[in-house]
């Protein structure tokens, strides 16, 4: 049952250590999905405003995930990890970029597990209708949305938003980690402002 609450990352990141020490990294990879993947779908869906998009770029983050567990460094958390890829992916996807390895695919149960993660969790979005606020969200443009859902649906730090934010999957340097998170954070009030300068037209109030 999707709860749309994330369960303990220390938790998740046990259990994936145990399955890649065990040299079961496809195991892992469907961990992870089986754990995380309801909540990034639905920031998938949040942020690219189309069911068909999330899609795509839900699979190709399980793709990707899978392809690089076995060399994941650990030098973020794995959901800010998963995070990254999946913001990648959707700028790869909005770019109009072809996947890479598009020849390979991920294991059948890794899949099967991706399939059920998205059907349950279009049954949650679809159950409980968006709030008017949610609504002017949705009009603001694909990165100030994402940005908002990272710091403030996920409570994602300030570094590992910066890290979804910045192009590398690789760890960053720390000089430009700190310009970026600085940078995110003025944004930040930008779009919020924005939001409360919309809610007072609409009558909903600051």
């Amino acid at each position: 049952m999707v709860t749309g609450l994330a369960p303990q990352t220390s938790e998740v990141e046990v259990v994936v250590r145990d399955l890649l020490a065990a040299d079961h990294a496809d195991r892992a990879a469907t961990e992870v999905i089986s754990r995380l993947g309801a909540e990034v779908y639905g920031f998938l869906r949040a942020s690219l405003g189309s069911e068909p998009d999330a899609d795509d770029v839900f699979a190709a983050t399980c793709e990707r995930l899978w392809r690089g567990l076995a060399t994941f460094r650990w030098q973020c958390s794995l959901r800010t990890w998963i995070y990254v890829i999946a913001r990648n992916e959707a700028a790869r996807f909005a770019s109009g970029a072809k996947r890479r390895n598009a020849g390979r695919t991920s294991p059948s149960q890794l899949e099967e597990v991706a399939a059920v993660i998205r059907t349950e969790t279009k049954s949650v979005l679809r159950t409980h209708k968006r709030d008017k606020f949610r609504e002017l969200r949705d009009e603001l443009p694909a990165d100030d949305r994402m940005l908002l859902i990272l710091r403030v649906d996920r409570d994602l730090p300030w570094d590992d938003v910066a890290r979804a934010f910045l192009a590398d999957d690789g760890e960053p340097a720390t000089d430009e980690l700190v310009r970026e998170a600085a940078r995110l954070r003025k944004r930040f009030q930008l779009v919020k402002q924005r939001l409360a300068t919309r809610a007072r037209e609409e009558g909903l109030g600051s």
